[in-house]
């Protein structure tokens, strides 16, 4: 089969990285493409989260009190997901008319571009609002590129897996999260140690932006090199995941788009409970240092990697809804007993932080193992997009803001109660989602 036979809308671009490499259709193949994708959006993800804490309430807000600057922070913060939508309806049609290497090239450029931009970026004291201004627009940047970062890989893994090893591949995407925050943890951990603070908030801060985007432009010549084969293009194809109309998607697709957009809920709520949220809580609200809290996140973040691998086998054996029904319980039950550990001093800190992981690796490492297989053949691409999105938009996106803001008017306890709500949505989300209970062990 030619190269242009198996994809009639190729350009140049990606004729010169099918030339590069030759892929197999393999599972492990499917992997590494997805792992390395992975990997690159969320560490452009945690050196934002992180910098939205330590750095911008006094670089971008030094006009307002540390804790309104943080929430004016946490504000933009959000504009991420509420953008992702967008990216993923503009980047649909580039991928429709364009090709998949086109459009993961485009997003990729404009993610990693947004997030070095942040690093040029002057602060309030030298351009005033404008610092503002530019923060939100590159940030928004981040999430309209976000939106088209998806390559359907993880949905081709999920449905290219061996049948009994389905929770084993689903779980492997999701490794990259935790694997991106250890190490962001541990680029600004140095940073701050290593330099005053004068020194850190003038420039040491933007290092780990930079390293952002060397990640991205290598992540994006590792995912052309999969997805752009004629191979792959012919396993897109017979496993029908290639792009459709979004208004005819939504139409025949709207209940499932909408229970898989809730059913994560728990575990993408859980997400910045343990990463975003409690670094706001030590850097406000207590003497502690930031950096031995970083420490502490990148332990962390290893239990995260563990507990994910685990969710793996645990899935194979117990099926993928049960699992995402016992940790949405136990992620109740956390709700109650966070606040307590959290200012249990350093023990309960840890203690926080590893049970945290803990139960994010369980759950997160299932959240979007089962979407693709719910959808229709032709609804299967665009479905499993727009379902990630509205999940991350919905779970993860205002999570910091509204823990904080509950925190700063009703105190720590109170920022266990959004914490409960997604656990909850979790719930009803798969007691009435009857396509995922029978695709329970597929």
């Amino acid at each position: 089969m030619s190269a242009q036979a198996a994809a009639p809308n190729s350009t140049s671009m990606e004729q010169d990285a099918r030339d590069l490499h030759d892929h197999g259709g393999t599972p492990a193949t499917i992997a590494i493409g997805v792992i390395i994708g992975r990997i690159s959006e969320f560490f452009d993800f945690f050196v934002y989260a992180i910098a939205s804490v330590i750095v911008f309430p006094a670089l971008v807000f030094p006009f307002v009190d540390r804790l309104t600057g943080t929430i004016y922070s946490f504000a933009i913060f959000a504009l991420a997901f509420m953008a992702r939508p967008v990216g993923s309806l503009i980047f649909m049609a580039v991928d429709e008319r364009y090709g998949r290497g086109v459009k993961l090239t485009i997003a990729l450029f404009l993610l990693g571009g947004s997030t070095a931009a942040i690093a040029f970026m002057p602060g309030y004291q030298t351009i005033g609002i404008w610092a503002v201004a530019l923060l939100a627009l590159f940030r928004a940047g981040q999430g309209v590129a976000l939106g088209g970062t998806w390559d359907g890989l993880s949905s081709l893994l999920s449905l290219n897996a061996p049948e009994n090893r389905r929770g084993w591949y689903a779980m492997m995407p999701q490794v990259g999260a935790p694997i991106a925050l250890l190490v962001v943890s541990a680029l600004f951990a140095f940073f701050i140690d290593a330099l005053s603070v004068e020194d850190f908030l003038g420039w040491g801060w933007r290092y780990p932006f930079f390293v952002a985007f060397a990640i991205n432009v290598v992540a994006l010549f590792a995912r052309l090199r999969i997805v752009v084969t004629p191979e792959f293009e012919e396993l897109f194809k017979t496993r029908d995941l290639q792009p459709s109309a979004v208004i005819p998607t939504v139409r025949r697709e709207g209940r499932t788009i909408v229970i898989g957009a809730f059913a994560p809920l728990a575990s993408f709520a859980l997400f910045h409970m343990v990463t975003v949220f409690p670094l706001s809580w030590i850097a406000l609200f207590t003497r502690e240092s930031i950096q031995h809290f970083l420490v502490i996140e990148m332990i962390g973040s290893v239990v995260g990697i563990l507990a994910i691998v685990a969710s793996g086998f645990i899935a194979d054996q117990t099926g993928r809804r049960t699992l995402l029904g016992a940790t949405a319980v136990a992620i109740a039950v956390f709700s109650v007993a966070a606040p307590l550990l959290l200012t249990g001093g350093d023990l309960g800190e840890v203690a926080f932080m590893v049970i945290g992981f803990m139960l994010l690796g369980l759950s997160f490492g299932q959240s979007s193992g089962v979407v693709a297989s719910s959808f229709s053949p032709q609804s299967r691409y665009t479905g499993s997009a727009l379902t990630s999105d509205l999940a991350w938009m919905f779970g993860a996106g205002f999570a910091p803001l509204a823990a904080l803001l509950l925190t700063s008017h009703f105190g720590l306890a109170a920022s266990g109660v959004y914490l409960l709500s997604g656990a909850v949505c979790t719930l009803v989300a798969l007691y009435i989602n009857k396509e995922l209970a029978g695709a329970d062990r597929a």
